[in-house]
């Protein structure tokens, strides 16, 4: 069987893997911000290299409507011509198009369609960057008699640049949270391996004892000055529980079978061997409207929840108080258990954490009580445990629901 000592460096080892868990989430968004930056950094640089072009652009337009010289061919040729990557649009001065550059417009589409997909163009142009002039001057006396402009956009190249971190960091999202999910599955399993190979040991370590004192049971049981004493009785009572435990224990990992049992008849069988065996300031009460109401359930297993959270409750009010247990059937055909005590009750900010393993309140625990009792209602049963309500110094109600038979 494991020692104690082995339960501090387990929880260290979750303690740091959970460490290590921050600095990758804070790793990624590093990355992720910095992707973010140097990427807007580029895209500035670009933007002004694209605004630049399309100056160059519409001054070779201009110089090539006003100046009738021989380098009108080399301006048409070597820059006119060689921007295939920025949509431009060229408009007049009462902002009718003259022509456009590197948009998409397919030949086949009659006139009216083409005019509209280039007045959309137009106006997210319109509301992207302000327009390049182009001052068309008169030959004769030097005067300017129009002024035509220029309006742009971002190049597919630039506009998929801007996108792109924001991918990147969708992606790295993404994968984050995969891992977040995968990390927490193999501790949880992990955690699942410790427990049952924990439970399944205890159960091996006590079968051997148990059947000792099953056999001296016997032999007491022969003894005519102890025969009729009651002692060999209650003895015995305490090795059948003895023999529960040893099948509860050893139940743990493995799917239980579940049957239909009297709920109100499993709850009094516990109560009924807690009783004796707890302070006489301690009581122990069984409330229902029905001594016949069902459920499927794994008897041992069941009876094991009932008990520890009695004997959690029994602690809670230091062994002063009433224990109240009421047995309900609930609307979606549920069964209700309610186990109340009047005990000092738990604190608000800690209730998220009664049910988290390796977390307790006692100077002495392993805090695995109500994470067993979770496993168990939840995992097995396909039910639900949780704190209904509970007020410091008044004591605190956790409910079990149940399918009912």
């Amino acid at each position: 069987m494991p020692s104690p000592s082995s339960s501090p460096a387990s929880m260290e080892f979750y303690k740091d893997n959970t460490n290590l868990k921050w600095i990758i989430l804070a790793v990624s968004l590093f990355i992720s911000v910095g992707t973010i930056l140097f990427t807007n950094i580029l895209v500035d640089q670009l933007k002004e290299r694209e605004k630049n072009q399309v100056k160059l652009f519409a001054k070779a337009l201009e110089y090539t409507i006003n100046d009738n010289g021989n380098e009108i061919l080399f301006i048409t040729e070597e820059i006119i011509f060689k921007n295939n990557s920025i949509p431009t649009i060229l408009v007049d001065e009462k902002g009718r198009i003259i022509s456009h550059h590197n948009i998409d417009i397919n030949p086949k589409w009659s006139k009216e369609k083409k005019e509209a997909v280039l007045q959309e163009v137009l106006a997210e142009m319109k509301e992207t960057y302000p327009a390049i002039d182009i001052i068309l001057k008169d030959s004769g006396n030097e005067g300017t008699f129009a002024v035509q402009k220029v309006y742009y956009k971002n190049s597919f190249l630039l506009a998929e640049l801007i996108v792109f971190p924001y991918v990147e960091t969708s992606i790295l999202a993404i994968f984050g949270f995969i891992s977040y999910l995968a990390f927490n599955y193999s501790k949880t399993a992990e955690q699942n391996r410790v427990w049952v190979g924990l439970a399944k040991e205890t159960a091996h370590q006590i079968g051997t004892p148990l059947s000792s004192l099953m056999a001296w049971v016997e032999v007491l049981r022969d003894d005519p000055d102890l025969r009729n004493r009651g002692f060999v009785e209650e003895l015995d009572k305490d090795v059948r529980k003895l023999r529960m435990v040893t099948e509860r224990f050893s139940s743990i990992g493995s799917t239980p079978t579940l049957k239909e049992e009297n709920i109100f008849q499993l709850v009094n069988n516990v109560v009924g061997y807690l009783q004796p065996r707890l302070s006489s300031k301690v009581k122990i009460e069984v409330y229902t409207l029905s001594e016949t109401i069902k459920a499927q359930v794994h008897a041992p297993l069941f009876e094991w929840v009932i008990e520890n959270l009695c004997k959690n409750a029994v602690d809670a009010m230091e062994n002063t108080g009433t224990i109240a247990i009421k047995i309900l059937r609930g609307s979606d055909s549920k069964v209700l258990i309610d186990i109340s005590d009047t005990g000092k009750g738990i604190p608000k900010k800690i209730i998220p954490n009664v049910f988290k393993p390796g977390f307790t309140t006692k100077k002495r625990g392993w805090g695995l009580g109500l994470a067993l009792a979770k496993r168990i209602i939840e995992l097995y049963h396909q039910g639900k445990i949780f704190v209904k309500s509970s007020d410091e110094n008044q004591g605190t109600t956790f409910r079990i629901e149940l399918k009912s038979a």
